[in-house]
Parts: C-alpha cells; structure tokens; sequence
C-alpha cells in the first residue's frame, strides 16, 4: 500500500499540467506546471496587458510631444538668424578699406560687417540716414576776372541754347547771389567769385570723392563742405574723365582722422523697376532726397556743352527728381549702394534723368586712383 502511494506520488510530480483563465477584459491568460496542482492555487504572477485604447493612444502622443519640440526648436533658430526679419545691409564706414589688387572694384570701399551702421532694406529714412553723410555739397569758385565764364555744373539745357538755361546749379543766376546771399567767396581777399554748387560722395575713408567732370570743370578753386559741418574743406583733383564725365577730389582731416563712406552697388544687376534713392544740392538745397525707380538701362544721349557735344552711353535713366545741383550726387539702390552717379535731366519734361552707372565710376576710379593715372587733368 505505501509503495502504491509513492508510485502515485512520483506520478503526481512527474505530471504536467496547463490552466487557462479569462482576465476581466476577456484576455485568455494560460499557466503551465509539473506536478501536483492545487486548484485554489493562483500563478504566481498574472501578466498584465495593456489594453487596445490605450495602446493606440501611445504613438499619437508621442508624435505630438516631437512635434512640440521640433517646432519650438525652428523657431528659437529663426528668431536667433533673423530668418523672417527685414535684411541689413551696411554701406557706412567710419573707416575705410582699401583693396590694393587690381582689377575692377580695387581701392573701393566695400561693405564689411564691421560697420557701425546699417540700412533696412528698402526703408527709405534708413538709406537716406546711413548715405547722408557721405554725401558732400561741391562749390566751385573762379578768379574775378574770369567771371565771364558760361555757367557751369549743371546739365540742364534747352533745345537751342548754348548749353545752360542761365542758372547755376544751386539755382541762382549766373553772377547773382546764392541761397545763402553771398556771391563771391572771401578766402582771398573777395579775389574768387562763386561759379557754381553741384554733389559729390565720399567713396574712400581718407577723402576720396567722386562727381561729374562738368561740376567742377573751369574752377580755379572747389571747396567741399559735409553735413552737419559748417568750415568746407578745400579739395585738390586728383584726375579727370572728360569723356565719362567723371572727376575725383580728395580732402583731408587735419586730425588724421576718417570720413563716412558709401559702398557701390552692382548697376548691371539692376533692374527696371527697381526702387532707387537719389540726394544732392538741387537749388542750394542741401541734403535733399528724392524716391523713383529706375525707368531704363543702356540710354545713350547727346548734350550740347557750350562749343562741344558731350555724349554719353549706357546710361540709367531714372524718374526720381533730379535738378541743377543734384549732379554727382548719388543715385542708390534699396540696399543703400551706389549704382549711378546722377548726371543730367531733362529742361522740358518731368521724371526724365540721367546717371552714370556704378561700373563705369570703377573703372574710372581704378584708372585714376588705384593705378595714380589721369586723363584730361
């Protein structure tokens, strides 16, 4: 009898078994063992499972919360590069590089990110506050005895006439007093008598200017004077383009110290109907800004210059006011740069002028300054 009971017994130990069991959410949960089973015995531990609501609400969360992050993530480094902002662009130097390669562009100031100004793209006080004051009134006086002399600095003619309408370019009478009342200039003694004001533009920290060959054509003295300053500075010409139309002048500080500048912008990537921004002396109106777009590319005129023709090519041509006195000043782009240098406008219409393109002033700077070459002094 006891060797029947422990065969059984063995058998109970050696026996497998399986128990299945329905969870509350009607999950079938299986159980395996060896042995004797008690049935109130439970599974040591019951697997749990997560339910199908839930697990399908998982991936959707974890989507967002990456979304969330991604997002915030693309706006902190837009903020941080200014991705949607308004561009700047600095064309103002309160120290100027140089280039000493040749080349076109060698020896002109060029904008760097070192500037202390900058210009809003397209917001016109901004160019106007940045360009200003680089941009410089240019009087010419002559010797008494030469007063004579047919009026000159501007290019404003009318058909038939010798080549001037009879006024100066600061839009007084030739001989007759200027905005400021004064007809002669007393630096010598009242021995120069005023000829004539026209625009210029700083295009170097040391003092080189640009402006037209006609502002200052005859002079036997020109003197500069910047914004905000009253004493003009005396300026020496440092060569000439007759045939361009193009002068450059240097100044100087006495303290050694460095001008404003502007830089120059690429004319032949303008396009018509590009925002442009001119400033110059229109009357004797100092500083004196005027908006247009650029009307046209490549214009060729004729103008009759006392006994001579003057003609010019691949002009820009612009229907932003452009007066006597406004030659030499600066014609510039939305970025604030100079693409033209304005040169001449029409007696019997409105919105008609002329500038010289940035890339003929280039040539002629590199040829006159970089190269210390002239033409025509």
């Amino acid at each position: 009898m006891i060797n029947d009971n422990n065969n059984n017994n063995n058998n109970n130990s050696n026996n497998e078994w399986i128990e299945t069991q329905q969870s509350e959410d009607g999950t079938y949960i299986a159980t395996f063992g060896r042995g004797a089973r008690s049935r109130s015995s439970q599974p040591a531990s019951t697997p749990t499972r997560t339910s199908p609501a839930r697990r399908s609400i998982l991936p959707f969360a974890a989507a967002f919360l990456a979304g969330v992050v991604t997002i915030g993530g693309f706006m902190y480094a837009a903020d941080q590069s200014n991705w949607f902002g308004s561009k700047t662009v600095a064309v103002v130097q309160t120290s100027a590089s140089t280039s000493s390669t040749a080349g076109q562009g060698a020896g002109i100031t060029t904008a760097s990110a070192s500037v202390s100004n900058a210009v809003e793209t397209g917001n016109i006080s901004s160019i106007y506050s940045a360009a200003s004051p680089a941009v410089v009134k240019v009087e010419t006086f002559v010797e008494q005895q030469q007063q004579s002399l047919p009026t000159r600095g501007g290019i404003w003619f009318e058909p038939g006439t010798r080549g001037g309408s009879g006024y100066a370019p600061d839009g007084s009478q030739s001989g007759q007093s200027s905005q400021n009342g004064q007809s002669s200039q007393d630096t010598q003694s009242g021995s120069l008598e005023a000829l004539g004001t026209g625009t210029g533009f700083i295009v170097d920290g040391s003092g080189y200017i640009m402006t037209n060959q006609h502002v200052i054509a005859d002079a036997d003295e020109i003197q500069v004077t910047l914004e905000g300053e009253e004493t003009p500075y005396t300026a020496t010409v440092v060569g000439t383009r007759e045939d361009l139309d193009i002068a450059i002048l240097k100044i100087e500080k006495t303290d050694g110290g460095s001008f404003p500048t502007v830089s120059f912008g690429d004319s032949n990537a303008a396009n018509i109907g590009d925002m442009v921004v001119a400033i110059g002396n229109p009357y004797g109106f100092d500083q004196t800004l005027t908006v247009g777009v650029l009307s046209a590319k490549e214009r060729p005129i004729q103008i009759q210059d006392g006994d001579t023709v003057r003609n010019y090519e691949h002009l820009l041509q612009t229907d932003a006011s452009i007066n006597p006195g406004n030659s030499g000043g600066p014609l510039l782009n939305a970025n604030g740069e100079v693409i033209g240098m304005n040169t001449a406008g029409e007696t019997d219409a409105q919105g008609i002028g002329f500038a010289i393109p940035s890339s003929t002033m280039q040539e002629v700077y590199n040829e006159l300054v970089t190269s210390k070459s002239s033409v025509n002094m």
